[in-house]
């Protein structure tokens, strides 16, 4: 189970990078207004921070398991 949660956090990160280099050169594009490209940040912010929640709950867990 702990590789599989691992396996969904890493996606999470990876795909949370993706869309906020997406978003960045789509903002510089369109010349969206920075109250939209402040919106894309906060939304990639909490991507990471749930990736990284992620995280310490898979690393928790197999800590719980080697006990």
């Amino acid at each position: 189970m702990s590789g599989a949660a691992g396996r969904r956090a890493a996606l999470v990160l990876a795909g949370t990078g993706v869309f906020w280099v997406i978003a960045v050169f789509a903002g510089n594009a369109l010349d969206l207004p920075m109250r939209w490209r402040g919106l894309f940040d906060l939304m990639a912010l909490a991507g990471f921070v749930m990736g990284l929640w992620m995280t310490y709950q898979t690393w928790r867990a197999r800590q719980d398991d080697e006990r």
